[in-house]
């Protein structure tokens, strides 16, 4: 069983190196046009740049696995301020989206909160229609095809059969271009593994495991049973089942994610991945990023029956 890890967006070992440099409305707008243009320009311009050193610190260290920043391009979807952040940075994505195919790097977003499919107000839907219209826009002027986004589900609003049936309408809104880009992940409150799995095998969406939430909220069924349907519903793409791992920051707040990822709370469930013989990937969430993954991974090659294979992949026997 070999596993790939990876960290999310902002490779913290590098200098000034942020990818999700941003501004607001309230004071672009109080700039002439020309001047919004500029500002917005010179934002994403860093954004792709840092990004781009991101993927040469991934390179550098065998890292195959890397969530690209949802905050790039500034502005992007304000009604107001809407702007074409595709054509000047024409050969900038392809560039970037280059470099990421020639070294087999695994990219993948994640769209904040707000984009969300089980509202019943029409707008809602619309805007995050919208969002992921804004992502899908990055991901292919990147020509990166493999790249999916990750969503959850959303709120319950009361009624949880209701929200699920207008989940699967609205998300059928969409173009199926869009839809074909998303990963579903469990929640730690709202919509467990067995939830989840239920609307991914209904809509033909892979599902994103996520330990820790589902520690918090995991449901009725045992994980034992839910493991084989979770990485059934990868087999229509072609892709490795995707994992999240965090641990909790603390005993009181077991919903928040540490700095690092704590080899004792995750041991457990490679324990139990071992009687599959799967082959996945991980992507790490802990607030130091890049630096609890190198430090995971020095934790995780200890561990007997486990053999370091790049700098970010273990073989687990």
């Amino acid at each position: 069983m070999r596993i790939r890890f990876g960290f999310v967006s902002h490779a913290l070992s590098l200098w000034d190196a942020s990818p999700a440099h941003t501004t607001t409305w309230a004071h672009a707008k109080k700039l002439t046009k020309d001047e919004r243009h500029e500002k917005l320009h010179v934002i994403t311009a860093k954004n792709i740049a840092h990004t781009k050193r991101a993927i040469h610190y991934c390179i550098a260290h065998q890292i195959d696995l890397f969530r690209l920043s949802s905050s790039m391009v500034p502005l992007s979807t304000h009604p107001e301020a809407a702007w074409d952040y595709v054509t000047p940075f024409k050969k900038e994505w392809a560039d970037l989206g280059q470099l990421i195919k020639d070294h087999h790097i695994r990219t993948s977003f994640h769209p904040n909160q707000f984009t969300l499919f089980t509202s019943d107000k029409q707008d809602v839907t619309d805007r995050a229609v919208e969002d992921l219209r804004y992502h899908h826009k990055m991901a292919d002027a990147m020509g990166l095809d493999e790249c999916r986004f990750v969503l959850h589900v959303g709120g319950i609003y009361g009624d949880k059969e209701k929200a699920i049936e207008r989940f699967s309408k609205n998300i059928n809104q969409m173009p199926t271009s869009l839809k074909n880009r998303l990963m579903l992940e469990n929640d730690d409150k709202s919509y467990h593994t067995e939830d989840v799995l239920a609307i991914c095998r209904e809509e033909q969406i892979p599902l994103v495991f996520d330990y820790h939430h589902h520690v918090v909220f995991p449901g009725e069924a045992p994980l034992e049973e839910l493991m084989p349907r979770v990485i059934e519903s990868w087999k229509h793409t072609g892709l490795r089942p995707k994992v999240h791992l965090s641990s909790p920051k603390d005993k009181e707040r077991s919903r928040a994610h540490a700095a690092g990822l704590d080899v004792n709370f995750v041991k457990p469930f490679f324990e139990m991945m071992r009687q599959y013989d799967t082959d996945f990937d991980v992507m790490i969430e802990a607030k130091q990023k890049d630096k609890a993954l190198l430090t995971f991974m020095e934790d995780v090659s200890a561990i007997r029956g486990v053999r370091r294979v790049t700098g970010a992949s273990v073989e687990y026997k």
